[in-house]
């Protein structure tokens, strides 16, 4: 069962140590959201809003980011394995601990405002 969070209006979300799975969250507004320690595998973020939202210790791996707006993110110790975040905005996220291996970059602007 897939889980529709689609194009849905959720800051300041409470869903910390949740099992959303291959959640699609397209276009989804989670601002400021605690999903730290979630199960998030393969889940759909495209086009999300997740300002200053925690994901710290979340497992995303194979996750799809592309175009996400993740400003500010606390993405530490996330397990980011093949997690997709071409053309996103990672500006001043913390990555610190996260494993990226198999991470996809391309156009992406990083914490310290390069661009990959």
């Amino acid at each position: 069962m897939t889980i529709l969070l689609k194009e849905q209006e959720l800051p300041g979300a409470q869903l910390a140590k949740s099992e959303l799975p291959g959640v699609n969250a397209y276009a989804a507004n989670l601002t400021g959201a605690d999903l730290s320690g979630s199960n998030l595998r393969g889940a759909q973020f495209w086009d999300a809003k997740l300002m200053q939202a925690d994901l710290s210790h979340a497992k995303l791996c194979g996750a799809d980011f592309s175009a996400a707006n993740l400003t500010g993110a606390n993405l530490t110790g996330a397990d980011l394995r093949g997690a997709d975040f071409r053309m996103s905005i990672l500006f001043k996220a913390n990555l610190t601990d996260a494993i990226l291996d198999g991470a996809i970059f391309e156009g992406t602007e990083m914490p310290d405002g390069s661009h990959r």
